[in-house]
């Protein structure tokens, strides 16, 4: 680490929101380029900096800033130098030579203790000072705000979004409850505000930090998608977190109850945001799930028209299918590959056209909302979309996501179609739900036997299990779907029972290895040379799946190395690099996390935009076109045209996508599908990842690795136990609880 004292010649860059900051610093020793966030940093400002040199690929050396905090100038060149620079509004060269005349080296003084004092200089009227000392103020709480905090390890960043939030207040809240911080600001978690509180002398079983440990082990199971905990559980798992027995963790259930922070029923213990989340979602289920009056007869004959119009046959299944879709307000619909599932929605979409119903289709991805477009020809969108998801700043300049789409503002649909059910977390599925009236169809169709949702919940599982709301699965598989053995080798695995991994088949194929560098080799040759002509793609189209993001089958490491096999270096891309990752244009890459203010836009091919809106979500999978250093940032093209500039500051949110998890898969199709499995977790090698890691392919799947392994996977029943009750929620209201 170097720390540098010196002032800021000019500003190359400076971000708003987060204030990430590009700018020179000439010291005593050499002028050095900087970067960092320093929020509020303006021209001729004197620093201290503590940083690491890094080499830029194209501007060279840099200081890469952990800290820095700004120091009052010390002589009367060094005010000069700040006031000439426009850091304070209204006062540019002249009026600093006068101010610096007058006051000498006592001028910064003058201006922060004194500030009426301007007035006696030529050109500043009293109201003009009273403007600059607000000025001085304000700039002087958060530099001494940034300098309080930096004692706490915290990094400027987080610094500004605390002074930010509370203003000079932050002191008072350190030193009563620093636990306030992980409730109140985004990125502060239990253990920073832990750290805090530990230095500040805050004694461990402390009522505050008790209460917050209880909130961070629920938000921690929250992350792994439960909606609760047994109360047990929270117990065991606080008293790991907080190194303190449970018999003082126990009592503050209960305060916490009092308090609206928790909900304990059944001991079952929920954050209150989930319980009543779960609790909504059954009530809006229940009012929604209204028999619609429809003649039998009539409903049988509009479909034997449609379905002779359009050259198919419904089974026995299909056809309940259709006429529950049709005769009911709430509407479930699953099945596994294969058992004609598009060819029942296709139906029943043309039976709500010729009734001239307003029918809306979405879906949880923009991938999967592409493929439904595909398979109906009628346009799918993401449920984001469709419930016009609104990030914009409010007027407190904070951001305010929002779905524009709710229950003062629902969808002017009569009949709304989820497609993908599987990946619909609680907070998605309540907002969805918020924006559909009484007397809408609700038809959600998934496969159950896929993962469950990234976020928490398990909602196509609960509301099939509640057995509240009429639902078909289908199960037979159709002839041509039966002659494609990815799809019978995914029912096979489902059911438990061994596959054939003899390559006598067009599309599952199974190549036995054991050395991790040949899995490599194979795996590229696959990618770039063999499967792109067989499948009829290019190799960006092909994906590799993997269990893990650790280990040398894990994401992590086969990034590193499909990226330089398929996307190698080249004088024609650009590159940057953060952290441990190179950046390359043409990389394919993924979006880890929601993040509801990124802006998009789609241009026509002269460059004019044509579309435009916010949000990247969790799992959308882009391909970066251009890198552009002198603006910091890069830009990824999504689905659909949707072209994003990330700030280099953003990166964090972007992974190479060459290889992903197979959780991350869901809802999406791929002409080709390379699993390397070896060896792994128990817990996560299960029959349950197997299965959606091979239905996510369309014409060829590709095991490299252990036959034992994959027959280990098919006996492997065993699945992360999910703790939600969205089915127990229903059946209350449903009064069904006496009679299951």
């Amino acid at each position: 680490m170097e720390t540098l004292a010196g002032y800021v010649e000019h500003i190359i860059y400076q971000k708003q929101e987060n204030g990430y900051t590009v700018f020179v610093l000439v010291s005593e020793e050499k002028d050095i380029t900087c970067v960092g966030n320093c929020k509020g940093l303006a021209a001729g400002e004197n620093i201290e900096i503590t940083g690491e040199y890094v080499e830029h690929p194209i501007y060279g050396q840099q200081l890469k800033i952990t800290s820095y905090k700004v120091v009052a100038p010390k002589d009367s060149v060094s005010v000069e130098r700040y006031l000439s620079s426009g850091a304070v509004k209204g006062i540019g060269a002249t009026l600093a030579k006068r101010i610096v005349k007058r006051f000498g080296d006592d001028a910064f003084r003058i201006m922060e203790e004194e500030p009426e004092r301007l007035a006696e200089i030529k050109g500043i009227s009293e109201r003009m000072a009273r403007e600059i000392a607000a000025q001085m103020e304000e700039r002087k709480d958060l530099r001494d705000a940034l300098v309080y905090l930096q004692q706490f390890g915290i990094s400027n960043a987080l610094a500004i979004r605390i002074f930010d939030t509370y203003g000079t207040n932050l002191y008072g809240i350190l030193k009563e409850n620093p636990y306030k911080l992980a409730e109140d600001i985004e990125g502060i978690g239990f253990k920073i505000a832990d750290e805090i509180a530990s230095v500040i002398g805050i004694h461990a079983d402390s009522d505050y930090r008790i209460r917050s440990g209880i909130l961070y082990t629920l938000l921690q199971a929250v992350g792994e998608g439960h909606c609760y905990l047994p109360v047990e559980q929270v117990l065991k798992r606080a008293e790991q977190i907080l190194q303190v027995e449970a018999v003082h963790i126990e009592p503050q259930l209960a305060n916490m109850v009092l308090d609206k922070k928790l909900v304990i029923k059944e001991g079952k213990v929920y954050a209150y945001t989930y319980y009543y989340a779960e609790l909504s979602c059954a009530r809006m289920l229940f009012d929604l799930n209204m028999p619609m009056r429809e003649s039998e007869e009539r409903v049988e004959s509009v479909v034997k028209a449609i379905t002779k119009e359009i050259h198919i046959e419904l089974d026995e299944l299909q056809q309940k299918a259709v006429m529950e879709a049709i005769q009911n307000g709430v509407f479930i619909l699953s099945g596994g590959p294969g058992t004609g599932k598009t060819t029942t929605i296709n139906t029943i979409i043309r039976y709500f056209e010729r009734e001239g119903y307003d029918i809306y289709l979405a879906a949880p991805t923009g991938r999967a909302a592409k493929r439904m477009t595909e398979a109906t020809g009628f346009e799918s969108r993401t449920i984001h979309r469709m419930l016009e998801l609104n990030g914009a700043l409010s007027d407190e300049n904070k951001r305010s996501v929002r779905f524009e789409r709710n229950m003062e503002n629902p969808l002017e649909a009569d009949v709304v179609i989820i497609d993908e059910m599987s990946m619909v977390d609680l907070p998605l599925f309540q907002a969805l739900l918020k924006a559909i009236t009484p007397g809408t169809r609700l038809i959600m169709v998934g496969d159950v036997n896929q993962l469950p949702s990234v976020g928490p919940g398990q909602i196509l599982r609960d509301i099939i299990s509640s057995g509240a709301y009429p639902t078909v699965v289908l199960q037979k598989i159709f002839r041509q779907a039966g002659e494609s053995d990815i799809v019978v080798n995914a029912h096979h695995i489902n059911r438990g029972e061994p596959i054939q991994l003899n390559n006598k088949s067009k599309d599952f194929f199974f190549l036995e290895r054991s050395d991790v560098h040949v899995i490599y080799k194979h795996m590229i040759q696959l990618i770039r040379d063999k499967l792109p002509k067989y499948v009829n793609a290019t190799p960006y189209d092909i994906q590799v799946l993997t269990p893990m993001r650790k280990g040398n089958l894990g994401i992590e490491v086969l990034n590193g190395i499909l990226q330089k096999y398929l996307n190698p270096p080249d004088v024609g891309k650009r590159e940057h690099i953060s952290g441990e990752t190179i950046y390359r244009e043409g990389d394919k890459v993924m979006q880890i996390r929601n993040n509801y203010q990124l802006e998009w836009e789609v241009v026509s091919r002269y460059g004019i935009p044509v579309d435009k809106g916010m949000g990247v979500f969790n799992g959308d999978m882009g391909r970066i076109l251009e890198i552009r250093e002198n603006a910091s940032e890069l830009v990824v093209e999504y689905d659909e045209g949707r072209r994003v500039a990330y700030p280099f500051s953003l990166l964090e949110e972007l992974e190479l996508a060459y290889a992903i998890t197979i959780h991350k898969s869901q809802g999406s199709e791929y002409p080709a599908v390379v699993l390397p499995l070896l060896t792994g977790p128990k817990l996560l090698f299960n029959r349950n990842l197997l299965y959606t890691g091979v239905t996510r392919a369309k014409n060829c799947v590709t095991i490299l690795g252990s036959s034992d392994t994959v027959y280990d996977m098919i006996a492997n029943e065993s699945e992360n136990r999910r703790y939600t009750s969205l089915d127990l929620r229903i059946r209350e209201l449903e009064g069904m609880e006496d009679t299951l």
